[in-house]
């Protein structure tokens, strides 16, 4: 399986690129990558080290994280993001991560890989750890005003998405809403929960805000704002849970004989709750596997981003979503 980085993404590009690869590559011996930035980022020895397996292809140009998104679609076809984008079109990769700017990503993904015939507006899903696994949420960002129509179409696309992500034959979907009552919260929601009991999704209505950590639905849609508030809520609290963790284990306390007993099970619950564990949100309802990663994100996150974008096109996510929507039109 072979994809594409964009290696000028991040906030610390390209050192965290460059280091998440090397452990991708290290732990995945069927990943193969190309690696897209500035000539001159990576040495030749380096590449000679994997075999065969790593490619450097030159971008001169390079996205900022406060470009308008609309600007950069028409002055930077050389910049890194628009190279992989024009890789996975030709062919030449099954999937692109980048850790740049959100909407310059949606926006190159659009325009040069197209969308799913049918679907209105692509949307961002990201996996939210729970006490039972995970739950798929979209839209994390990329749509903050939504209509009742797309909100449906991102429960069919993170439905679709969820059955091989969690390997179900039908995985519940609910609405994010302040109450499990239908006459619940806003126009919005209220005109979409029409739509959703309408439809042949699994859907199991409202849901509140506790559903997503108590893992009790597989895929919960919200629109864009709601949903980037959760995400940067989870990161923040992961972050502090993390600090809390590290703090009683360094303390000095009478307790040492318990904090040593319980180090690997509070390590593996700070791996649980950690960002970098998923990487990135995958784009869906475009033709193509993109996955979209953090600004922040470490090599560690890097390379699970790297993992998420080769499952995802393995899985054949994109033409699954394209031949439900083809279904659905035939039907109308």
């Amino acid at each position: 399986m072979k994809i594409a980085l964009d290696a000028m993404g991040t906030d610390n590009a390209p050192a965290a690129e460059l280091e998440g690869v090397a452990l991708a590559l290290d732990e995945w011996k069927d990943l193969e990558v190309v690696l897209v930035g500035k000539p001159g980022i990576i040495d030749a020895e380096t590449i000679k080290g994997y075999s065969g397996r790593l490619e450097l292809i030159p971008a001169e140009a390079v996205v900022g994280m406060h470009e308008p998104p609309t600007e950069v679609v028409k002055r930077k076809r050389e910049s890194s993001m628009a190279v992989c984008m024009d890789l996975l079109k030709q062919g030449r990769v099954s999937g692109v991560v980048s850790a740049g700017n959100t909407g310059a990503i949606m926006a190159f993904a659009v325009t040069m890989l197209g969308v799913v015939p049918g679907v209105y507006r692509p949307t961002l899903g990201a996996l939210f750890p729970t006490l039972k696994g995970n739950t798929f949420v979209l839209d994390i960002g990329a749509n903050v005003d939504t209509k009742p129509l797309q909100l449906l179409q991102f429960g069919i696309m993170g439905a679709t998405a969820a059955s091989y992500l969690f390997k179900k034959a039908n995985p519940s979907v609910g609405l994010l809403n302040i109450g499990h009552e239908d006459s619940k919260g806003n126009e919005l929601t209220f005109n979409a929960y029409q739509l959703f009991n309408k439809h042949d999704l699994n859907f199991v209505g409202n849901v509140e805000g506790n559903a997503i950590m108590k893992g009790t639905v597989d895929v919960i849609v919200c629109d864009g704002f709601v949903g980037n508030a959760l995400l940067k809520y989870a990161e923040g609290l992961a972050d502090v849970l993390s600090g809390l963790v590290e703090e009683y284990l360094e303390s000095e306390s009478k307790y040492r004989m318990r904090r040593w007993i319980s180090k690997p099970v509070l390590r593996e619950f700070i791996e649980r709750m950690d960002y970098q564990e998923h990487g990135g949100a995958l784009m869906l309802g475009v033709l193509g596997t993109v996955v979209v990663g953090h600004g922040r994100s470490s090599p560690r996150a890097i390379m699970n981003a790297l993992r998420s974008a080769a499952t995802a096109a393995e899985d054949n996510i994109v033409e699954h979503i394209r031949h439900r929507f083809a279904q659905a039109a035939q039907t109308e």
